[in-house]
């Protein structure tokens, strides 16, 4: 290095005709010593890495020669450019940071040392090679820079269109979409379907505690003030634990469904929230726990006219007195006529039960034998 802090055009071309020769130890040697590029020769990795190199150091040699040493650590944008690719085209290999870091990291050493040697040769004096340490690493830094910074914006640019494409493959499925077109959605998203899926309903504000506990293929399609998560693989002995992770977070929990229908346990959570909007609270409401009142409240209007039906034999009494016999004929029905858990039920002495019972013997007669009596009368007063 000159007096002026340049590279001297005599060692600036004995570098320059050594770039190929350094480019290539460079790759061999990444390959050697990053389990990561292994199969850089396989994949025709290697071409590219030497190319990177040689544009790299050709940069490096370009400003020591015609900028002057002090501009020498500061690469040119085409080598920040390539060395941004670079780290893009990494993280959408699959590449990780770490792997990227070592890379550089040998390869600064590597590359140095093929630099250094033919620097040393061409005439560099002891105290120009230190300062020329200085340079080369101070420059591929920056380059390492630029290229984290290419990694770390394709790892995000990719976490957001994966994002996006597990958003619209759980919309897909809450609409129930077919199950050809569903597959196709979830192998675009890289997302291996599982046995079943379970919908869990619940405020919004709740889904990022509830998601910190929950399976990490849960999907979380749109996100409004009652939010929904679909659970993977929730069903049998798996319940129980997802109930209780569930817990203090105003879920209410669907069935698990075959992943391809979880419509199907969207629906029924929808529909337990409907009956009751009141019902979540810290204890997860377990939709396999109303099923009856499911059935029972299908169709209101049915089961109005059903109960008036049923009931009508007791229109012409007081309130009071109808009041009394509608709650003995009920538990008289559950406890299958067992007139002392009737009367333990109904706080009342067996002989008021048998009374009771008697007076709705004579206003419904034969009718309180007959099955099917029995049946409608069970679901009015259920």
């Amino acid at each position: 290095m000159a007096e002026t802090r340049t590279l001297s055009p005599t060692v600036a071309r004995a570098i320059r005709r050594e770039l190929p020769q350094v480019a290539e130890a460079t790759v061999a040697t990444i390959v050697a010593e990053v389990p990561a590029y292994a199969d850089a020769y396989a994949d025709g990795l290697s071409a590219t890495i030497e190319n990177a190199v040689q544009l790299a150091l050709g940069g490096f040699l370009e400003l020591a020669t015609t900028r002057g040493a002090a501009a020498a650590d500061t690469p040119i944008q085409p080598a920040l450019d390539a060395s941004y690719r670079l780290g893009r085209g990494e993280a959408r290999g699959g590449r990780s940071m770490d792997a990227l870091l070592a890379a550089f990291r040998v390869g600064a050493r590597v590359a140095f040392r093929g630099l250094a040697d033919r620097a040393v040769a061409a005439g560099l004096s002891a105290g120009q090679l230190a300062r020329f340490a200085e340079l080369v690493f101070a420059y591929i830094d920056a380059l390492t820079a630029a290229s984290v910074a290419g990694h770390s914006d394709e790892r995000q640019a990719s976490g957001r269109v994966r994002s996006r494409m597990l958003e619209k493959l759980g919309l897909r499925l809450l609409a129930a979409a077919p199950q050809d077109e569903l597959a196709a959605a979830a192998e675009r998203a890289d997302w291996v379907p599982p046995r079943t899926l379970t919908a869990v309903l619940l405020p919004a504000a709740r889904v990022r505690g509830a998601l910190a506990l929950l399976d990490a293929r849960t999907l979380q399609p749109g996100d409004d003030d009652v939010s929904v998560l679909l659970v993977p693989d929730a069903e049998g002995p798996a319940r129980p634990a997802l109930l209780r992770a569930l817990e203090g977070k105003e879920a209410v929990v669907g069935p698990p469904r075959p992943w391809w229908d979880a419509a199907a346990s969207h629906r029924r959570a929808v529909r337990v929230l409907e009956l009751d909007p009141a019902a979540p609270g810290a204890t997860p409401v377990d939709t396999q726990q109303r099923l009856c009142e499911l059935v029972l409240r299908a169709d209101e209007d049915a089961l109005a006219d059903l109960r008036a039906a049923a009931l009508a034999p007791l229109g012409e009494l007081s309130e009071g007195a109808r009041e009394k016999l509608t709650e003995t004929l009920r538990a008289w029905l559950l406890h299958h006529g067992r007139r002392d858990a009737v009367a333990a039920e109904l706080f009342v002495h067996p002989q008021t039960v048998r009374y009771r019972m008697g007076q709705l013997r004579e206003l419904y007669g034969d009718r309180l034998e007959d099955p099917r009596t029995v049946l409608e009368l069970t679901l009015a007063l259920a």
